[in-house]
């Protein structure tokens, strides 16, 4: 479902991000596939610097499909990112590849804290934050990061999820095959 960022991948992720219901969410875009190569590369040689923990997220057949990334990081704690390609939007991979970057983060990694931004012009990822039970709004309890995040054109809603919260969530809530067990009992 995920693996380390791979140059190799660049050429299909390429294609997928440039789609106009993509790109305009990608952090770091590029014009061309020799800029995606250069950013790529950018990319791997931040992850070795613990900048940042990037992902490419694979469908079924270990195909790339898209990235997801934590960016900034600071003090165990860092910026969610993540993208799609159009033809994978809709089909459950975002949720999986989420719940496997998490596992990574918290329980391999010593992440703490995962920030998400999200403007406040795109009310259906608000709500969607919004009604996952690990992510907590943090307009009021980080002021100041809220602040820094919204110097600039867009303004941000901030959000979090922190390991503990996270860790509660995924005691409570069966996987797939336990549910098919309970099923089959």
């Amino acid at each position: 479902m995920l693996k380390k960022r791979d140059i190799h991948d660049s050429h299909a992720l390429y294609e997928l991000m440039v789609h106009p219901d993509v790109f305009p969410y990608v952090r770091h875009k590029a014009d061309s596939i020799e800029e995606y190569l250069f950013l790529t590369k950018q990319t791997i040689e931040a992850e070795e610097r613990s900048e940042l923990i990037s992902r490419t997220i694979l469908d079924e057949w270990g195909s790339p499909i898209g990235t997801i990334s934590l960016f900034d990081l600071q003090e165990n704690a860092g910026f969610l990112g993540t993208w799609l390609g159009k033809p994978y939007h809709g089909k459950g991979y975002n949720q999986a590849a989420k719940d496997a970057f998490f596992n990574e983060l918290f329980y391999e990694l010593g992440i703490d804290t995962i920030f998400l931004r999200i403007r406040k012009v795109n009310v259906r990822s608000t709500k969607a934050a919004e009604k996952l039970p690990y992510v907590e709004c943090a307009n009021e309890t980080r002021r100041a990061l809220l602040e820094q995040i919204n110097n600039g054109e867009d303004i941000y809603s901030l959000f979090e999820i922190k390991k503990d919260l996270y860790t509660l969530y995924t005691m409570r809530t069966p996987s797939a095959a336990e549910e098919q067990h309970l099923k089959e009992a």
